[in-house]
């Protein structure tokens, strides 16, 4: 194909602030249509973008000749029922996290992108991070020899604010798990390996929202052990009063390996903390020029506020994965893991008791 033909389905400020520029800055990509139920939503979004082709009705925009991929930025429920349409359809799928609303459900999607053979990709935007990349390089080179402990912290200050569909269980399937802590679960599986087992812990602090009932979680924590052997701690919450919230609120991931430890901050998103054996404390590192961006990303690192452009090089993977024909990284394998992951978080809270993660391959 000369010109990659994309579809946006889902058309609220994930996919207007993310995935529209980002797109813009892929080389022969063009959104070609957008697909919202919500007429005003819609409207706003063919409006800003200056796109034409809206569409009320996922189908009818699957029948588009031109459209070779689609960007899934919808409600969870509705993430596997749209991919699985746009599989079989023969379109190559980017979906939000978390995939789906179940294992089940998150093999289903997986499977048929492997037997349709589309492309397909898990939004894990934050893996595109400099900061996280570099030091997936570095813990995969060896630089703080073996892992031994895991640990991520996500905390902001939501307060009771309204969450719109994000605070209703039968349309997230969870709160603060699926929206936050599911990032950070990636982050375990992607820097340190597959999770055996987990203990975890949910509360809810706010059943209303806005004025709106809310029945999701507000926090969780989790405990675990990795396959490779190190251990896992992790913590997310909307209710740490002070943080803030956004890119400047507190995200942190620390690795702590035998010889050294690396620590990502967000709101450093071109440093790291680095920790040798032996030193006095942990010092700043900056990330080097070559891994700003994405290799053939044509996004200048230099440019924009570096706490959102980063966003940008998870639709250039996405494209440049469609025209190589190559896996995308993150795929929808990823997405199953974390959500294997996620529904024994769900189990162990609800049964108070250690639960064994199964493993994707």
């Amino acid at each position: 194909m000369s010109t990659i033909g994309i579809g946006i389905i889902g058309c609220g400020q994930i996919a207007l602030a993310n995935h529209v520029p980002g797109l813009a800055l892929c080389p022969d990509t063009r959104i070609v249509a957008l697909c919202d139920s919500a007429p005003a939503v819609l409207e706003r979004a063919a409006r800003q973008t200056g796109i034409a082709a809206a569409y009320s009705d996922v189908g009818a925009l699957l029948k588009r000749d031109d459209l070779h991929a689609i960007v899934i930025a919808t409600p969870n429920v509705t993430h596997a029922p749209i991919a699985l349409a746009a599989i079989a359809a023969g379109k190559h799928v980017l979906c939000e996290k978390p995939i789906a609303m179940d294992l089940e459900q998150a093999m289903a999607m997986y499977r048929a992108a492997q037997a349709a053979g589309v492309r397909h990709m898990t939004a894990f935007t934050y893996r595109f991070v400099p900061a996280m990349r570099y030091m997936a390089k570095l813990v995969r080179d060896g630089a703080i020899g073996r892992p031994v402990h895991f640990r991520a912290q996500r905390f902001q200050d939501w307060g009771d604010r309204a969450l719109g569909w994000r605070q209703v269980r039968e349309q997230a399937g969870s709160g603060e798990l699926g929206d936050m802590l599911s990032h950070r679960l990636d982050y375990g599986y992607w820097l340190v390996g597959a999770i055996a087992r987990l203990v975890a812990n949910t509360t809810t602090f706010h059943a209303t929202r806005g004025g709106a009932r809310s029945d999701v979680d507000d926090w969780v924590a989790v405990l675990a052990d990795f396959a490779p052997g190190a251990t896992g701690v992790w913590e997310s919450t909307k209710l740490a009063s002070g943080h803030g919230e956004g890119a400047l609120s507190h995200d942190w991931c620390e690795v702590n390996g035998e010889e050294g430890t690396l620590v990502y901050r967000l709101r450093e998103p071109h440093r790291l903390l680095r920790g040798r054996k032996g030193a006095a404390g942990l010092a700043l590192v900056d990330v080097p020029d070559a891994m700003l961006k994405v290799v053939g990303s044509p996004r200048d690192p230099q440019q924009g506020d570096p706490l959102i452009t980063f966003r940008y090089d998870q639709d250039f993977e996405f494209t440049d994965a469609i025209r190589g024909q190559r896996d995308c990284s993150p795929s929808l394998c990823d997405g199953v893991q974390v959500q294997a992951a996620m529904d024994a978080i769900v189990q162990s809270a609800r049964q108070r008791r250690w639960v064994d993660v199964p493993t994707v391959s």
